[in-house]
């Protein structure tokens, strides 16, 4: 399963896996990594998961027709699309955008304050 995994992490963390993998040439897991909980969950809205459910496995797809599956406005859906395509989560390509895995991990970890 082509699954990728959303964390809460520093960029030095994020970097420094990306410097390791340079360095041993071996494949990670496809990672996104946001700097705060905030972060994440301001980018990765209600909204957008339900984009990123019906797009599961889909392949490419029109902006209209994502719309037309989650039974949203198109310009809604067209803002949403950008802000996903931004966090990488979507791919563009000539013919729409896709959501390029079968599945999301979610891993972050709620801690008290120091």
């Amino acid at each position: 399963m082509n699954t990728v995994v959303l964390d809460v992490r520093t960029l030095q963390d994020s970097l420094a896996d990306f410097t390791n993998a340079l360095k041993t040439g071996e494949n990670s897991t496809p990672r996104i990594s946001f700097e705060t909980p905030e972060l994440l969950w301001q980018t990765l809205t209600i909204k957008r998961w339900e984009i990123l459910k019906a797009m599961t496995g889909c392949g490419v797809l029109s902006i209209r027709e994502v719309a037309r599956r989650v039974n949203r406005d198109v310009k809604a859906v067209h803002g949403d699309v950008h802000a996903l395509l931004n966090s990488g989560l979507l791919k563009k390509s000539g013919d729409g955008v896709s959501f390029p895995y079968d599945g999301i991990h979610v891993d972050f970890m709620l801690q008290a304050a120091a």
